[in-house]
């Protein structure tokens, strides 16, 4: 008989929600279906304002909490009118909702806290689907960062044959996971991937993303203000660590920009788009051979999930840097392994849901310095 479950995440680009449906009968979860259900754009602009802090936030934070929730449920029920199945087949939904506000506890002086919106009632109600939610705040209540999760699952479907291998989600903010002989031995967020580029050619080129990084290959990286960057306090903190929107955000970008065409001319905004590339894709590699350096677990290749996956230029990127770090690396997708790349952190949500259903405990304290393992997400049943 299959186990079903379905996985719903909105990411920190907001550029829809993704739903997964995953088969998880046998040991490895296999992926049945998905769909990407769209936000409209003026709900997204009404998200990435509840990012930061701003008039009648509370107000607005209800009723988008609602209207995303209603939402998430129109995603399962789109998702399996093309299947199949129906309600009935499906065990829970895991949804990971939309965060809206990531205060981790490394960066602040005070305890972190972490804000996911998208009801979970609405969408249990909706779907007449059980719903789990709300995973990250208990492994806040036990020390950790709360993020990244998707490493759990990336364990789950590391390859046995390969003895270290990473997995690199390339989202709005990027995130790395290493797995060493069936063992997470670190995983976190690396900084930016393609959160700032997509809002800087959204201001500029008013394009959602910069296609195939057509935009960033067009122009120039700007070494001045790639160093500046660079400069940014979380890219020295040790891990583990998790960030968002609140700290790579447009404004803090414009302020770099500012600082730096104080003492040479206007930056072109194809040269920021080549910058932001190149600053995405440094930091990544300096994530990697850190772990290398501190660890000495170098994986033998990287298997990039996440929409930056599809943006070849991003990709040949971090393959040259590899080259030219003689680490003999080899960067692959996550379709090598039977899962596409786009579907990778929904299937993730989907397979969390399993393991909460089963109470079974998720280790992340490699991942996210949680003291222990913790049963992760509430239940809102059908």
């Amino acid at each position: 008989m299959k186990q079903l479950f379905v996985g719903l995440i909105s990411g920190t680009s907001i550029d829809g929600i993704d739903a997964a449906l995953i088969d998880c009968s046998n040991n490895q979860p296999i992926l049945l279906a998905q769909h990407q259900h769209p936000i409209d754009p003026v709900t997204q602009q009404a998200i990435a304002a509840l990012c930061l802090p701003g008039n009648n936030e509370i107000d607005r934070m209800g009723q988008m909490d609602l209207q995303l929730g209603a939402l998430f449920a129109d995603a399962v029920n789109a998702l399996l009118a093309n299947t199949q199945f129906s309600n009935k087949d499906i065990v829970a939904i895991g949804s990971h909702g939309q965060t809206i506000r990531h205060r981790p506890p490394k960066l602040t002086d005070t305890s972190g806290f972490t804000v996911q919106i998208g009801d979970a009632n609405t969408i249990a109600e909706k779907t007449q689907i059980t719903t789990v939610a709300d995973f990250r705040r208990r492994d806040m209540a036990a020390g950790g960062q709360g993020a990244p999760f998707a490493p759990a699952f990336h364990k789950a479907i590391a390859p046995s044959n390969v003895e270290t291998s990473a997995f690199l989600n390339l989202g709005g903010i990027a995130n790395i996971t290493v797995v060493h002989q069936n063992n997470i031995v670190s995983g976190f967020d690396t900084g930016p991937a393609n959160g700032l580029m997509d809002a800087w050619i959204l201001k500029h080129k008013n394009k959602p993303f910069d296609n195939n990084g057509e935009w960033a290959k067009s122009g120039k990286v700007n070494k001045a203000l790639l160093v500046q960057l660079k400069e940014h306090r979380y890219f020295a903190m040790a891990a583990p660590k998790s960030t968002g929107r609140e700290e790579f955000h447009l404004t803090w970008l414009e302020s770099i920009i500012d600082s730096v065409t104080e003492d040479q001319p206007k930056i072109h905004s194809e040269d920021v788009q080549a910058t932001l590339m190149r600053f995405s894709c440094e930091t990544i590699m300096d994530a990697v051979l850190g772990i290398n350096a501190k660890l000495k677990y170098q994986p033998s290749v990287i298997y990039c999930c996440g929409g930056g996956a599809q943006n070849a230029f991003f990709l040949n990127t971090l393959q040259t840097l590899c080259n030219s770090s003689n680490s003999n690396i080899r960067i692959s997708s996550t379709d090598e392994l039977g899962i596409g790349a786009d579907w990778v952190e929904a299937c993730a949500f989907a397979w969390l849901a399993k393991q909460r259903i089963e109470k079974q405990a998720i280790s992340l304290q490699t991942v996210t310095g949680a003291k222990h393992d913790v049963i992760a997400g509430c239940i809102y049943s059908a």
